[in-house]
């Protein structure tokens, strides 16, 4: 990769880690992402994503969004000699220079500024670059792509003073886990590019948290970025039929654990096994998104958003940050050069940055 570029994972939850205490300055195998692995895959800048529930109360995930800030900066500041948060692109180009891994924030789930856009511009303060406007469900600022039953149909009227809001103070607006409708809002209303942190094509993986075709080639007429996320279920819709039901049993298990370990520890261990023996798509099928992207919206329209930390797996031969230069090799394996895998590597998204921030 030269110089004039930066390798960028647009999505990275491992501040969820952090708040369970995890310590990423050390190798740290049971997540996807630590510090140490993040230069073996030659990762310049992540983004990590302070990511909150719309299951929960606006109040609780207000503080959870502080909490899980404070620690990414308290992360960060025991690390210094490995990493130093960004707040522009010049940072992480002068951070690239001097050695260090560049770490921005983005804000997973508008729910945390309450209505209120004051508390955006706060958060912006701390160092949010990027909202997510929602996650799993419908919030004050638009649909989800995950409900069944849409709120709005699209951009609620307080969702279209945050999209002005956040051209005006400079913060990219992350499409990702909206529904189709509030999308269309957004391109609509947006005076910038907009992009999708951790998104599939669905025309690959037919689920409605990925993008069709003409979303991608809207997000790419508006100079905008689809950056292919790793999550299994987004790649193939067949692993997705197989995996959800054996995930569900998983996550149950998973919540006796913690209450009771010892109880119910080969309970979990056993959902588990079951839930990783489903065959899981390789790496490959992400070039292949990549390449879907390419063909709807060219090249100037994609990159990649791991999201890391966030997903119970990984595609093969993708499982950790260390891995990511396999996405490079594959695509030059495909005969793609060097100057379009700077692109995809992260120069679309930097572009993008450059025209918001």
């Amino acid at each position: 990769m030269n110089n004039s570029t930066l390798v960028i994972d647009s999505h990275c939850d491992t501040p969820l880690r952090l708040f369970d205490g995890a310590d990423i300055g050390k190798r740290d195998k049971t997540g996807h992402f630590d510090y140490i692995r993040m230069k073996e895959g030659g990762v310049d800048a992540s983004f990590f994503a302070i990511y909150t529930s719309n299951l929960i109360e606006a109040d609780a995930a207000t503080r959870k969004a502080l909490q899980l800030i404070a620690r990414t900066y308290d992360s960060v500041e025991k690390n210094q000699d490995k990493v130093a948060v960004a707040l522009t692109v010049d940072d992480a180009f002068e951070l690239k220079e001097m050695g260090l891994g560049a770490i921005f924030l983005g804000m997973e789930n508008g729910l945390p500024i309450q209505k209120d856009l004051s508390l955006l511009r706060l958060f912006y303060d701390m160092g949010i670059r990027y909202l997510t406007l929602t996650h799993g469900g419908n919030n004050d600022i638009c649909d989800s792509s995950s409900a069944k039953d849409k709120k709005w149909g699209g951009l609620s009227p307080f969702g279209k003073k945050v999209v002005r809001e956040m051209n005006r103070i400079g913060m990219m607006i992350d499409v990702s886990h909206i529904s189709d409708e509030s999308f269309f809002d957004v391109i609509k209303y947006s005076r910038k590019p907009v992009v999708a942190t951790h998104s599939c094509c669905r025309a690959l993986a037919d689920v409605p948290r990925n993008m069709s075709d003409q979303m991608i080639r809207e997000l790419a007429e508006h100079k905008g970025v689809i950056q292919i996320n790793f999550y299994p279920p987004f790649l193939d819709r067949d692993y997705s039929d197989k995996f959800k039901p054996l995930c569900d049993v998983f996550e149950n298990a998973q919540k006796l654990y913690r209450q009771n370990p010892k109880k119910h520890e080969i309970l979990m261990k056993e959902a588990e096994e079951k839930m990783f023996s489903v065959k899981r798509p390789s790496y490959k099928v992400v070039v292949d998104h990549i390449e879907h992207a390419i063909k709807i919206g060219g090249i100037d329209c994609v990159g990649i958003g791991s999201d890391f930390d966030g997903i119970e797996v990984t595609p093969e031969g993708l499982e950790g940050v260390e891995k990511l230069p396999v996405i490079k090799s594959e695509l030059l394996n495909r005969g793609y050069s060097g100057e379009d895998i700077d692109k995809i590597m992260g120069g679309n998204f930097l572009r993008v940055m450059k025209q918001v921030f």
